[in-house]
């Protein structure tokens, strides 16, 4: 939020920790079928940028989360997301009035760019899915 900016470094994490834990938690077939995920994911999120649609760090960090969704819970996810994605809207536009709160964060690109942080709804709503599939799974 404060550069408007997801770094590289936090996407390529996203994926390490798929790439080594997801060898130990899946099956092979799993495993590997979900790795299409990224790759598929990824290839929409670069239309989507070419198209401006979504910005690329948004685009990359989307194609690292998508390992962790299974494709059954394709729908479940995307709801996830726009549920989350209004709630996060809400929100960052409800703290950007709070004169305290704007105090506080000064110096974040994301008070004075008209564009939303989707990366905020992108991480919540991964990890309302992970959360989701923890407790179902138990």
């Amino acid at each position: 939020m404060k550069f408007m900016k997801i770094p590289n470094a936090s996407v390529l994490a996203l994926v390490a920790v798929y790439l080594v834990v997801g060898v130990f938690v899946l099956p092979t077939e799993d495993y590997l079928w979900r790795l299409t995920h990224l790759l598929v994911v990824l290839g929409i999120g670069f239309i989507m940028n070419i198209l401006r649609l979504v910005g690329a760090g948004d685009a990359k960090f989307a194609a690292a989360m998508a390992p962790f969704v299974a494709r059954p819970d394709a729908t479940k996810m995307l709801l996830f997301f726009a549920a989350v994605l209004i709630a996060a809207f809400v929100t960052h536009r409800l703290f950007q009035r709070l004169p305290a709160f704007r105090r506080l964060t000064s110096e974040w690109e994301s008070w004075e760019n008209r564009d939303f942080p989707m990366g905020l709804a992108l991480g919540g709503a991964l990890v309302f899915y992970l959360v989701m599939a923890a407790i179902r799974g138990a």
